[in-house]
């Protein structure tokens, strides 16, 4: 079975439209719609912001099912078994979509969707239990969708892409939708007090616990985490918009599916695979920010000198290299340790990247490398042996990845990290610490509060819009 797609696209010029305001224009005319940026322009490959609208074709993993819906509205619905290869059926499920060839060297088209971290139990040996107050998303979705409006920063160049499947192109409707003027917009207001899973005593007794498995040598780092929720009515989006404002990331994105939305502002990618070369960005290591530049210079020295931070940081490289070899070969670290200054907080990373084996598929890589170890520990699955055991609710989006992967395999996803997911007029968000044997527990609890910084002023700025 597959199905080819006809694809037809309009360019039009964009130095009067933003990504948000197309993304404003689109969202009622076509609900479940996403939109994907990033505000790292440095080079015109990484110039582009996406919107897409019109889901033609989805996978979703759920209630250990597999449940496929295909361009002329028929389901398959899989039972998943000891023998499902969830990897497989993705990248199978990718591969039934037929398109022309073309000559653009930016996405056009793919699979769009996320991957939590519960999924992990799909690719490895690892038990994730139902815990309670379960958010109850998928833990798989990729969708295809009709029409995809690419948005060129770098020459002000719009493409909106429609691909079709037995039916008329809608450009003209969608080049009308944005060359309105006007757009609906919504207030928002945080409602009550926000609440979290556990106590910030809970999680400093957490690290001490954490420290005594370090020691023993059960793990030599573990990531434990700790979930923010508070209720809100009105529009979740203008946090996105204070988010973007307030924390610019290389991954900016905002994903509606109708009853839940993920939305955030990652520094970190999980994977990146193109044109057969795969990337790992580890990223750990983190000093908060004190908004003088002189003054977070010298922070930015201290970090890269700090014994702690860059032992936690060699494991995450090492682990990263690991990874990459079971799928592929000439790994190398092309940039190691390189500080990178973030809105709040001052970051240690590194580049590992390999030459992705043939026989393997980009969805095995994913797998193989899921989830990143600056969301786990090392060794990697003893530590989610570790969080499965002591963390009281399911991670869920939280350290699961999420972008898209084109026809050909090529792959980009963030990591869940400053992330919101947003569900019955409550918005949820998490934040974990690499926890090793020189950990202080205060400093910890507080390197949680540092990378939330940016999401907690993101909420009141949000009542302002």
């Amino acid at each position: 079975m597959s199905y080819r797609l006809k694809t037809n696209y309009k360019k039009i010029i964009a130095d009067t439209i933003t990504p948000v305001s197309v993304y404003l224009k689109i969202r009622d005319r076509f609900p479940n719609s996403l939109l994907l940026e990033s505000s790292d322009y440095h080079g015109s490959d990484n110039s582009f912001s996406y919107i897409c609208c019109n889901p033609i074709a989805s996978i979703t993993v759920k209630d250990e099912k597999i449940t496929q819906m295909y361009p002329e509205g028929n389901e398959k619905v899989t039972e998943i078994t000891s023998e499902s290869d969830i990897p497989e059926a993705i990248e199978a499920f990718g591969g039934i979509f037929k398109t022309e060839e073309s000559d653009f060297k930016f996405i056009n088209n793919g699979l769009f969707g996320y991957i939590s971290y519960d999924a992990v139990r799909y690719f490895e040996d690892v038990e994730i239990s139902q815990k309670p107050n379960k958010l109850d998303i998928p833990d798989v979705y990729y969708a295809v969708y009709q029409n995809i409006i690419a948005i060129n920063h770098f020459n002000n160049e719009a493409y909106i892409f429609a691909h079709t499947y037995n039916k008329e192109s809608n450009i003209e409707e969608i080049a009308s939708l944005i060359n309105v003027k006007n757009f609906a917009s919504y207030s928002f207001e945080s409602v009550g007090e926000t609440t979290s899973n556990i106590d910030d005593e809970t999680f400093k007794q957490n690290v001490a616990i954490a420290k005594k498995h370090c020691q023993r040598g059960d793990v030599f780092q573990l990531v434990l985490s700790k979930r923010f929720s508070q209720q809100f009515k009105g529009d979740e989006f203008n946090v996105y918009r204070a988010l973007r404002s307030v924390n610019p990331s290389p991954y900016l994105f905002y994903f509606d599916y109708g009853d839940f939305k993920i939305f955030g502002s990652s520094p970190e990618a999980q994977l990146v695979v193109d044109e057969g070369i795969a990337e790992i960005h580890p990223i750990a290591g983190t000093f908060k920010r004190t908004g003088d530049d002189e003054k977070d210079a010298v922070l930015a020295k201290k970090l890269a000198l700090d014994p702690k931070e860059n032992s936690e940081h060699v494991m995450l490289v090492d682990l990263a290299r690991n990874d990459l070899s079971r799928n592929g070969s000439h790994v190398n670290v092309e940039r190691y340790r390189e500080v990178q200054f973030y809105s709040h907080v001052i970051h240690l990373v590194s580049k590992v990247t390999g030459k992705k084996h043939e026989s393997s598929s980009t969805m095995q890589v994913v797998a193989d490398t899921f989830p990143a170890g600056t969301l786990s520990g090392a060794p990697k699955h003893m530590a989610m042996q570790l969080i499965e055991k002591y963390e009281t609710i399911n991670r869920e989006f939280y350290g699961g990845a999420i972008g898209f992967m084109d026809f050909k395999g090529n792959f980009n996803h963030a990591i869940m990290i400053r992330t919101f997911l947003s569900k019955n007029h409550s918005l949820h968000w998490q934040a974990g610490a690499g926890l090793v044997t020189a950990s202080n527990e205060e400093s910890e609890l507080q390197e949680v509060y540092n990378k939330l910084g940016a999401l907690t002023k993101a909420l009141k700025l949000a009542e302002e819009i």
